[in-house]
């Protein structure tokens, strides 16, 4: 068990059943009445994020979560095929588990895999990541007053907004946590 006044950014812990990590925490005294913890939870499973407030010394359950080295194979039909970088075991895991991720994996790339009391719960990407344009259609200069973008498909099969001068075939670097353009690789 651990009280409010242990908590830190990226402390996972149980609140009302379900599996929380803390991204954002600060203790407020009000004019009367005791100190309260107001914190911002983003849920484990589900990546939906909450903001609430405990009373100050309220206990929480810590969570035990592990990461795991594993490399991205194939998709079929639905399903993702991972295997164990140390045991060369494969798992197959499916599109629900993986959320926003699905986007951007490419055949052999190695992820980290969270598990929550042994149990697969997502994967965590690269931040920054380096991909080609499979679709792009040429860059048209308008009238315009500042940076002017276009829609490009990537290898992966997802459309993100791009610079204009950006063709068919290159290489860009995209941050997998929004799905934007960084910059050309």
């Amino acid at each position: 068990m651990i009280s409010t006044s242990n908590f830190k950014n990226g402390l996972n812990i149980l609140v009302d059943g379900e599996p929380y990590q803390i991204i954002w925490f600060q203790n407020h005294k009000p004019g009367k009445g005791g100190a309260i913890m107001r914190v911002k939870l983003k849920h484990l499973k589900k990546g939906g994020v909450i903001e609430r407030t405990f009373k100050s010394g309220e206990r929480f359950e810590m969570l035990n979560i592990t990461r795991q080295k594993k490399q991205f194979l194939y998709k079929e039909s639905g399903n993702y095929n991972f295997m164990d970088m140390n045991t060369y075991e494969q798992i197959t895991v499916p599109h629900e588990v993986l959320g926003e991720a699905i986007n951007f994996l490419k055949e052999n790339l190695e992820v980290d895999t969270i598990y929550l009391e042994n149990e697969l719960i997502g994967i965590e990407l690269p931040v920054i990541m380096v991909m080609r344009i499979a679709e792009a259609e040429p860059g048209i200069k308008g009238d315009s007053i500042s940076n002017m973008t276009k829609i490009a498909k990537l290898e992966t099969g997802v459309s993100i907004r791009v610079p204009l001068f950006i063709k068919e075939g290159n290489k860009i670097k995209v941050d997998t946590r929004t799905g934007e353009y960084v910059e050309k690789a």
